[in-house]
């Protein structure tokens, strides 16, 4: 007998896998970090260092957590994280770069 197929719609958008992704959750909070850090602090010209730095490490954990991304919700929050890194590291390097004014 066939059975009556029923859609998933408890989860929504972010609807996990309902096992535990311990690195996944944690890259996805230090990239949300770094990335909210740095885009705040780009938009002070005499904190380019923290804003570039942030950023261009927001970048890197943004773009490994998405390599190794399992969720949609996962996905969704490096995505945001990511451009809010990209945004913070593009400013922070406009305003003086990684090393500006330090020689």
């Amino acid at each position: 007998m066939a059975q009556a197929l029923r859609p998933n719609t408890a989860g929504g958008l972010f609807a996990t896998d309902g096992k535990p992704h311990p690195l996944q959750d944690t890259l996805l909070a230090v990239t949300l970090v770094l990335g909210i850090t740095s885009f705040i602090t780009a938009m002070f010209h005499h904190l380019h260092l923290l804003s570039s730095w942030t950023g261009l490490v927001g970048i890197l954990t943004g773009a490994y957590g998405q390599w190794i991304s399992v969720t949609t919700r996962e996905r969704f929050g490096l995505v945001l994280g990511l451009g809010a890194s990209a945004v913070g590291f593009f400013l922070g390097m406009a305003h003086g770069g990684l090393f500006g004014g330090l020689g």
